[in-house]
């Protein structure tokens, strides 16, 4: 069996995120096909294109990372109606120097994850509107909207809610068939 790549970026950096639990759970109920990695944004420099003529190891390794890849899959919380500043900025670090993108054409999706009602609404189609420019082909169903996350999670950080695992089973499941279909070939 073929098993494709998939770099997962976590736009929190709190140590006990929900969004990294739920990324660690999705990487749990992933298809076989699917080999899943969480790649750090922690330590990316700020995007200052005055550093492309000897750019920081940091985005050399960062962009290396989604070349490398198949697909990415994106799991956020909403910060101010949109995605963090990390995971804007790691978009902009992949997407440059102009001309080589480094996330054109990997196949994406996105999980917005919250402890509210609203569900990450705002960040999950925020994003959505970067990954059209950077040629990210985003899927559009499921939509992943993850609310009520700090009841969801055990102290360990296990997914101890059966009908959210079964939803995002399907959603990788969903996501595995958008891999295979929109692969760059």
């Amino acid at each position: 069996m073929e098993k494709h790549k998939i770099a997962v970026i976590v736009g929190s950096l709190r140590k006990e995120s929900f969004n990294l639990k739920t990324a660690k759970a999705l990487i749990a109920l992933a298809p076989e096909s699917l080999s899943l990695q969480i790649v750090s944004i922690a330590n990316l420099p700020m995007f200052n294109e005055d550093l492309e003529a000897t750019p920081p190891n940091e985005w050399v390794v960062f962009r290396e990372q989604i070349i490398a890849a198949d697909g990415v899959l994106f799991v956020t919380p909403e910060y101010n109606r949109s995605v963090p500043a990390v995971l804007k900025n790691a978009i902009d670090v992949g997407s440059r120097p102009y001309g080589q993108n480094s996330w054109d054409e990997k196949p994406g999706a996105i999980v917005s994850v919250s402890i509210g009602n609203i569900c990450g609404f705002g960040a999950n189609h925020h994003l959505r509107q970067s990954l059209v420019f950077v040629n990210v082909p985003t899927m559009a169903q499921p939509e992943a909207y993850i609310g009520g996350a700090a009841a969801l999670f055990d102290d360990n950080g296990t997914l101890i809610n059966e009908s959210r695992r079964e939803s995002l089973k399907s959603f990788m499941l969903a996501y595995e068939k958008w891999i295979k279909a929109n692969l760059k070939k």
